[in-house]
């Protein structure tokens, strides 16, 4: 009976020291306050302002065409009439086909930028989860819901914010300071 008991006790203890931590995360959080997120959003809002910029001064260039087509179309012979017409038909489909173009380019660096970003932040909690002896971090969100209940002292999401933008800051002064190396000559 004594070694049974003995037995169950370093099973015990074996146990409790090999005790799993786990920790849970709000990934839209992680995404909405990541400064790297918010960066990427301001550059793509930029290049979108900048595109749909383009896109407007070529369709008012185009208005401007069809407005004095329609002003001349008296003075034009029914040949020079259909030449006009198509020729305008041309530039409104060469307008859409920018318009697609743009729209596609936009949603193609809009995704390489997402997945650029979430790997950035998967590799950080992975090393953030090996620095702190955390065994699994599990991600939610509203949408997935794959947390349903977690202790608030298990979401490490404002920790993992607060580190992952220090990170960023970081990264973001040594990518200036290898800028300005490159740029400036040596003597």
């Amino acid at each position: 009976m004594k070694k049974l008991l003995v037995v169950f006790s370093m099973i015990m203890f074996l146990t409790s020291c090999n005790q799993t931590k786990i920790a849970y995360v709000d990934v839209e959080e992680i995404l909405k306050e990541y400064e790297g997120s918010k960066e990427a959003e301001k550059e793509m809002k930029l290049q979108s302002e900048k595109i749909a910029t383009e896109l407007d001064q070529l369709a008012k260039s185009f208005q401007q065409k069809v407005q004095e087509y329609q002003s001349n179309t008296k003075n034009l012979s029914e040949k020079a009439k259909k030449e006009k017409e198509q020729a305008l038909m041309q530039e409104q489909q060469m307008i859409q086909q920018r318009q697609q173009m743009a729209q596609q380019q936009m949603q193609s660096e809009g995704q390489k930028k997402m997945e650029k970003i979430n790997k950035e932040i998967d590799t950080f909690i992975e090393d953030y989860a090996k620095s702190n002896g955390i065994s699994f971090i599990l991600g939610t969100s509203n949408q997935t819901k794959s947390v349903l209940y977690g202790e608030e002292k298990l979401n490490i999401t404002d920790d993992i914010v607060t580190a992952l933008n220090g990170n960023y800051v970081a990264q973001q002064g040594n990518d200036n300071i290898k800028e300005e190396l490159e740029v400036e000559p040596v003597n």
